[in-house]
């Protein structure tokens, strides 16, 4: 039995273990006044946030449509699988999921099953790479989904702004909110954890960061742990060092956020992804 994986762009893994493992990825469209960007295809991440602050028109996003998850799930049979597992970012999210399971009713060459990460980024990303890894050894999607459940209520996804600005612009805050908080200078912290987002909010940068490590403080000894950041490296290198002690000997992953979540997050962006271990 051949069980391949597939997931889409928003899952910030590393093109290296994309590669290595056989993932598939198919890539949501970007959009900025005429301009149409398949997001990691026609724009880089370091473009893209380099470009953000001077963009005329907000940009926006779209998912891909139902005959490009088809030809996608046509392929990998054409390619020898038996079976598919599409896992993507949580349906409260993205109307993706939805896309994808109809595109997978229609499919006749493969049978595919979708699987609804409820996270974002390297929440979802890391189910993806434990999928991938189970597949590599053998084990069917019967015997990997029961794995991911486990993985998905010990995932959390936490990501402090540096600016209320895009949120707003985006629609996803409400101008006089917006503004208030500038003011205030309050640094709004996002979260992600099964499928349920939430805010909270500190006064300056710094103290947004304390939260950060008092959360992954909360969430130790790590199964896997990775950090993230929208150009703002250098900060997720401080809470990395901060944290040194409870970090787990591996490869510690700094991934830059995708152009479909920083379109509305917006650069200097700083956070992580986790799985707490068992």
């Amino acid at each position: 039995m051949t069980t391949r994986i597939i997931t889409d762009s928003t899952c910030d893994l590393p093109a290296e273990v994309i590669s290595e493992l056989g993932i598939r990825v198919i890539p949501l469209h970007i959009h900025v006044g005429n301009e149409d960007y398949l997001d990691g295809i026609d724009i880089t991440r370091d473009q893209f946030y380099a470009k953000l602050p001077t963009f005329r028109e907000q940009p926006t996003t779209a998912v891909p449509s139902l005959h490009k998850f088809r030809a996608m799930f046509d392929s990998m049979a054409e390619e020898g699988a038996d079976e598919v597992l599409s896992i993507h970012i949580s349906e409260t999210l993205s109307a993706i999921v939805n896309v994808a399971k109809t595109a997978a009713k229609e499919t006749k060459s493969v049978a595919v099953t979708v699987l609804d990460s409820r996270q974002l980024s390297l929440g979802t990303g890391f189910l993806v790479h434990t999928a991938a890894e189970l597949a590599r050894a053998g084990r069917t999607i019967k015997e990997i989904l029961p794995v991911l459940e486990n993985q998905i209520k010990r995932t959390h996804v936490w990501a402090a702004l540096d600016t209320l600005e895009f949120l707003r612009r985006s629609g996803r805050m409400n101008r006089v909110v917006s503004t208030i908080g500038e003011i205030l200078q309050l640094k709004p912290i996002l979260r992600m954890y099964d499928g349920v987002s939430g805010v909270e909010r500190v006064r300056t940068q710094k103290k947004a960061i304390m939260k950060l490590v008092e959360m992954l403080q909360k969430y130790a000894p790590f199964e896997k742990i990775a950090f993230l950041h929208s150009g703002a490296l250098e900060q997720a290198k401080f809470l990395q060092a901060e944290l040194k002690n409870l970090l787990p000997n591996t490869e510690i992953w700094f991934e830059v956020i995708n152009p479909v979540l920083g379109a509305h997050i917006g650069p200097g962006v700083v956070g992580f992804a986790c799985v707490s271990k068992e």
